[in-house]
């Protein structure tokens, strides 16, 4: 079961550790802004993802508001990945709180 984490939580956890920040959201909110040494994924990439990854990875899947970023985290869960956090306010309390 993938474990949530709040904006202060996450800043602590990137100090601490190895972390992969998967972004859910759209291309166009991608670029308009998203958290540093963050990857888009999607559909067209989360197969190469999930095969070239070690599922020992801390991952956290963010979204605009922390709802579907649950969705994905759940699923990579189901794919064998044992550290998956989803971000509580996604990208939104992200960047409020910048």
């Amino acid at each position: 079961m993938f474990k949530h984490l709040s904006v202060a939580q996450l800043k602590a956890l990137l100090g601490e550790q190895e972390v992969i920040l998967l972004d859910t959201r759209d291309e166009a909110s991608f670029q308009a802004g998203s958290i540093d040494g963050s990857t888009r994924l999607d559909d067209s990439n989360v197969s190469d993802f999930i095969r070239a990854t070690a599922k020992t990875s801390t991952l956290v899947m963010v979204c605009y508001h922390g709802h579907s970023s649950q969705g994905a985290a759940s699923f990579l869960v189901d794919q064998g990945f044992a550290d998956v956090y989803s971000l509580d306010g996604g990208y939104t309390a992200w960047a409020c709180s910048s």
